[in-house]
């Protein structure tokens, strides 16, 4: 034992030691000795609380337990802790168990600490006085909350016996924790206990009170104020100052009855801490009060002075002051109050206070709200400024991670209430529109505090910023003005909550992934085949043709189509491996296409980096589909569709969006597969570097070359990267930067003055591709110490790249660090005289078979894109194979022009490497086309293809609501005017005779005849035995103006015919047996030709219904041009024909007959005639 106690003795001492220097180190006054006095105060206390426990093990010092500091906890405690001097670790897991079998308790520390208890936040500045409190050392400062304050002990040192430490999250750096001290402190030096007054201090009740607010002539005394405090506001802390009321009731026996009270404001700064004091139920006495009158408040009103004290209220200590009081009456609050029940009383308290393994808190005054609306689903309970939630005890559970716009909103969410003045409902949905906000960009792409919190008033935070388009529609500025006095005096109560209107949630914020999977989710579950391809169109297809045309279709949503709408957010960044634009946020990347209004191309480098938000946008979803459905009956069946895949990305125009710049600091990763470009160098600091000006002329398609190897790969092979070139030339010559402009072009000879060059981009340099057009001038900037020569030549460039240079005087790779910037036209003297105009090419040399310039550039409207056939696919190939499938892209598009009421439609054919197509290529976009290649078809008809010089630029996007444009009526004759006639049109004609009648079943797979259903191909033999019927007819009609032969197609037969359903489904059943009927009519009147026997009853029933009524009637023809508008061979010229007119022979030119293709067949509204056939199905 004795070695036992004297270890404990050395123990003791070494903890003596470290107490005494840190004590001196932290509480002493750093100008004063050593205060042995002091050091052995804070001793005592701490072996008083320290032998309480009864279990301290024969120890009279907690040897386990160390001093901590202020500085201490701020630095190197991270982690939540709770300290309990007094308690034994039975007592601790006894506390531990009552955080519930699935909380996590606070982990316990045996650290002693002590401060000083004040309301300041800084020493002797009264203006930081705002209602906090404080425990200070001389190591620092720490917020903390306690629960039942009392006035007395501000400004005293204290011990804190049992106390919880919750430090800031790991990602605010910036925070600060604070303290929960559980129980009452333990004063250091002994509290001198003020001894009551020597007389009675005489007081006014509350009903007095409110009587001598009525009498002008007593409103200059500054009475004292004694009563039960029967209701508390919240702490009020508005932009201009903080205050909080409280009301005093009659000492009434008897809670529930109705008793009259009065107001008081409290406002002195150093007076706001008694909100931490009060607690309703208990009787004060407020001294020194006086009245006052609040603007915009039609009532007088008692305030406390700066002489002002609180006290308990103790009846022997208080007389009753008598006022005789006559006079004028003035405007008073005379209505009286129902006080709640004592809250002293907890079994009273039902309703009223309430407790839960997180925390213990009281509500007073609140407003039960049953729907909101806003997104909210829940009733809500919610207190006004006349009510309060006041703290009763503190969480044992370790807190979870704290929300980081928790954090940093709060003078962003004060903003909302005060700044922007919203209604409970409007605020809600502000504040959970600004949660979704954060969790979409904070924390890697944009970093909390600089997203929610504002600099000062004139510039908002990037949070409100994005929420002001909304907030201005819902909550104009200045359409509300609250007076938070009247919401908290006025009686009878009225405040915003009670007179709220259930919201309709206006927007929400979703993530890109989020609207990218609804988007994708939307367009596959509105995939249906048989809707792209309805009957009866749909049932005379081949398994290929059905396969190709739902080989790619498009979805559009626009945010109408979501409930509530969806807003478009996200940061602009150039993808440096696609080269498209992309909008990103936490949870993804969406691809982008932005458009400035008229059609002018997107060339702001600037934009790259910035916020985007857009309310008006379509959301666009291409389908591609490899499928093998054998015929349209099977379109229904799901397991015919092999592969599926989506490409969803967003269009929009910038004058849609609002554009927020957000500076190069505030980016997290936002940008961190591209290199920095959003702000110039010069506003980074003094950067060097040197940059050259250029006229871009021409620029290439962005594709997969090999003229660049990529770096690591090996020399010998080089492998194809996505790269793109430009061409265009020098302006002046290299800058060097000075501040924050550039110097004056260094001298140049004028042999390099307007000299062409070429520019390669490969590598991360591709991001530029977007902002790089034609016409507009740029500056390529290069950071770094100035090096001489160089924007020359690059050393692999010339070598690799000889049909490019043969043109080009230099050629420069630019380097993956380089920037570019948009610099406007208009400061560069020496651009203003070049024609910039996007080149176009005429119509006459587009549908011509002049090949001198065979690259054609036009702006044309794309009608229809369907994917086929490569251009140089093999013949056939067997259907079991497998690999990498060809296809190719065909784009159907109507011509722009000036001199053509009508335009020309084109076929433009896409092939790799240009696959997939750029972004926008959708039908009724407006594109403009550069450099496509114009070739011939066997059937002389002209039709383009890309190339590697082909440039594309998206003009405008398919219109939201589209409106169909009926065809154009005519007569025959106006198709023969050449360029003006319309290539589709209706007219009103008359069916003169059929020429030919063909129907057939063929193989859906092969298209070989089938002849009772059996496919007749030989070796191979066809895997399918599906067959479908095909059909045609070949009618002669004439309108009175002129005369046509119209060709007739599958369900256009059964039209021309006029059979209905029923009775073109029996006559196809007829021809399934011999599998196809042809009838050849030589002219009107004429025995047919036919490949059956005419004796026949299906042959001879087919050529009696040609020549009847039933066929030969009037008719409404939708058609077009069987002749392309792209056909470059020259018209057939009129001919000689011989009439007999009469016995005289008559010869005449006669203009060739029209070929029409039949769209359909419509019957008059006034048929002159009904056809022998004709019959109701």
């Amino acid at each position: 034992m004795a070695v036992y106690g004297a270890r404990a003795s050395a123990a003791e001492q070494a903890w003596l030691e470290v107490a005494q220097a840190f004590i001196q180190e932290t509480l002493c006054p750093t100008t004063k000795e050593p205060n042995v006095q002091l050091t052995q105060l804070v001793i005592d206390c701490v072996k008083t609380i320290w032998l309480s426990q009864g279990r301290n093990q024969g120890f009279t010092l907690p040897l386990s337990y160390s001093f901590v500091s202020v500085q201490d906890l701020r630095t190197h405690q991270h982690l939540p802790c709770c300290s309990h001097l007094s308690w034994s670790s039975s007592a601790y897991q006894a506390w531990a168990q009552e955080a519930g079998p699935n909380g996590n308790p606070l982990p316990r520390e045996r650290l002693l600490l002590l401060g000083t208890l004040t309301d300041l936040s800084e020493d002797l500045e009264h203006e930081c006085r705002n209602g906090s409190l404080y425990v200070r050392d001389n190591t620092g400062i720490l917020g903390c909350e306690l629960i039942d304050l009392d006035l007395s002990w501000l400004g005293h040192l204290f011990l804190f016996p049992s106390w919880s430490y919750l430090p800031p999250a790991r990602w605010n750096s910036s925070g600060e924790g604070h303290l929960e001290l559980w129980a009452a402190p333990v004063p250091v030096f002994p509290l001198t206990i003020s001894p009551g007054p020597f007389t009675p201090i005489p007081v006014l009740y509350p009903e007095i009170a409110c009587r001598l607010l009525r009498q002008r002539n007593k409103l200059r005394l500054q009475p004292n104020l004694a009563g039960k405090l029967v209701r508390l506001s919240a702490l009020v802390k508005s932009q201009q100052k903080a205050y909080f009321v409280l009301s005093l009731g009659g000492l009434s026996p008897c809670d529930s009855q109705v008793v009259s009270h009065v107001s008081v404001i409290v406002q002195v700064p150093a007076q706001l801490v008694w909100h931490r004091a009060l607690w309703p139920g208990r009787a004060y006495v407020l001294t020194k009060l006086r009245v006052s009158k609040i603007r915009g408040h039609c009532y007088h009103v008692w305030m406390t002075s700066a002489a002002s004290r609180l006290l308990l209220l103790k009846p022997e200590c208080v007389q009753e002051l008598e006022l005789e009081l006559e006079g004028p009456v003035l405007k008073a609050d005379p209505k009286p109050l129902s006080m709640p029940s004592n809250s002293q009383d907890r079994k009273g308290q039902k309703g009223v206070v309430r407790d839960s393994r997180l925390l213990s808190y009281m509500l007073q005054d609140v407003h039960l709200l049953q729907s909101v609306g806003g997104g909210m689903r829940r009733p809500v309970l919610a207190p006004c400024l006349r009510g309060a939630v006041l703290l009763r005890g503190f969480s044992r559970q370790k807190p979870g991670t704290q929300s980081s716009h928790q954090a940093h909103g709060a003078s962003l969410y004060e903003q909302l209430v005060w700044g922007r003045q919203l209604g409970l409902p409007l605020y809600l949905w502000a504040t959970k529109a600004l949660e979704e906000l954060a969790c979409k960009l904070c924390p890697h792409v944009l970093r909390h505090h600089q997203f929610l919190q504002c600099s000062s008033p004139w510039n908002p935070s990037l949070g409100l910023q994005l929420l002001a388009p909304t907030l201005d529609i819902l909550a104009p500025p200045g359409s509300l003005n609250r007076n938070a006095h009247n919401e908290i005096l006025q009686e009878p109560h009225h405040c915003p909550l009670k007179k709220y209107a259930r919201l309709q949630t206006p927007c929400s914020f979703p993530t890109l992934a989020t609207l990218k999977e609804e988007g994708e989710c939307r367009a596959w579950a509105s995939f249906d085949p048989k809707a792209l391809l309805p009957l009866p169109e749909a049932a005379h297809l081949s398994s290929c043709q059905l396969n190709h045309r739902l080989a790619w279709s498009w979805f559009r949503l626009l945010p109408s189509a979501f409930h509530p709408a969806k807003v478009l957010l996200g940061v602009l960044v150039a993808s440096s491996h696609k080269g498209y634009l992309q909008l990103r946020d936490q949870s993804g990347s969406l691809p982008c296409l932005l458009l400035t209004k008229q059609s002018q191309p997107l060339t702001d480098c600037r934009l790259i980096g910035c916020l985007v938000r857009a309310e008006r946008f379509q959301l666009v979803i291409e389908r591609d589909v490899r499928s093998n459905f054998p015929s349209w009956k099977d379109l229904s069946m799901a397991g015919f569709i092999q592969k599926q895949k989506a490409r969803v990305y967003v269009q929009f125009f910038l004058a849609d969006a609002l554009i927020l710049p957000v500076p190069r600091s505030f980016l997290h990763s936002a940008t961190s597969s591209t290199f920095p470009q959003t702000e110039r160098t010069s506003s980074e600091g003094p950067h060097m570097g040197q940059s050259r000006l250029f006229l871009l002329s021409h620029k290439e398609a962005l594709m997969k070359r090999n003229f660049c190897a990529s770096p690591g790969a090996n020399p010998e092979v080089p492998k194809p990267i996505l790269s793109f070139h430009v061409t265009g030339i020098w302006l002046g010559g290299t800058q060097r930067r000075e501040g924050p402009g550039w110097g004056p072009p260094e001298p140049s000879g004028d042999e390099d003055k307007g000299q062409k060059f070429l520019l390669i981009f490969y590598g991360s340099s591709i991001r530029w591709f977007e902002f790089l057009h034609p016409g507009q001038v740029y500056r390529l900037v290069a950071p770094g110490p100035a090096t001489p020569l160089l924007f020359e030549n690059s050393p692999t460039c010339e070598s690799q790249r000889p049909l490019e240079l043969a043109s080009c005087v230099s050629c420069l790779t630019v380097l993956d660090e380089w920037t570019l910037e948009f610099e406007s036209s208009q400061d560069v003297p020496d651009v203003l005289a070049i024609k910039r105009a996007l080149p176009e090419s005429s119509l006459t040399d587009l549908l011509s078979g002049n090949f001198t310039d065979s690259l054609v550039s036009f702006s044309a409207e794309i009608l229809s894109r369907t994917l086929c056939e490569p251009l140089l696919a093999p013949l056939w190939t067997k259907p079991e194979s497998t690999g990498a499938v060809r296809r190719c892209v065909k784009l159907t598009v109507a011509l722009e022009t000036a001199d053509c009421e009508f335009p020309p439609h084109l076929d433009i054919y896409i092939e790799d490497p240009h696959l997939p197509p750029s972004l926008g290529l959708l039908p009724g976009a407006r594109v403009y086309f550069h450099q496509l290649e114009k070739r011939v078809s066997r059937f002389h008809n002209v039709y383009c293809c890309f190339r590697s010089s082909t440039y594309v630029q998206v003009l405008s996007f398919p219109l939201e609501n589209t409106v169909s444009v009926p065809l154009p009526h005519i007569y025959l004759t106006e198709l023969m005017q050449g360029g003006r006639a319309p290539f589709q049109a209706t007219a009103s004609c008359h069916i003169v005779s059929v020429f030919s009648l063909q129907l057939l079943w063929v193989c859906a797979h092969c298209t070989s005849i089938c002849p009772q259903g059996k496919c007749t191909r030989q070796g191979p033999a066809c895997s399918t035995q599906t067959s479908i019927s095909q059909a045609s007819i070949r009618l002669l009609v004439e309108d009175g103006t002129a005369e046509a032969m119209v060709t007739c197609r599958n369900h256009h037969v059964a039209a021309a015919l006029g059979l209905c359903p029923s009775e073109w489904s029996s006559l196809l059943e007829f021809v399934r047996v011999p599998g196809r009927v042809a009838l050849q009519f030589t002219g009107p009147g004429a025995q047919p030709e036919s490949s059956a026997k005419i004796d026949e009853p299906l042959t001879f029933f087919l050529w009696t219904l040609c020549t009847s009524p039933s066929v030969l009637r009037p008719i409404e023809l939708s058609f077009e041009l069987e002749r392309k508008p792209s056909k470059i061979i020259p018209l057939e010229p009129p001919r000689l024909q011989r009439f007999q007119c009469g016995e005289l022979p008559v010869l005449t030119r006669v203009n060739p007959r029209l070929r029409l293709a039949c769209l359909s067949i419509q019957e008059p509204e006034h048929p002159s005639c009904v056809g022998a056939f004709a019959s109701s199905c």
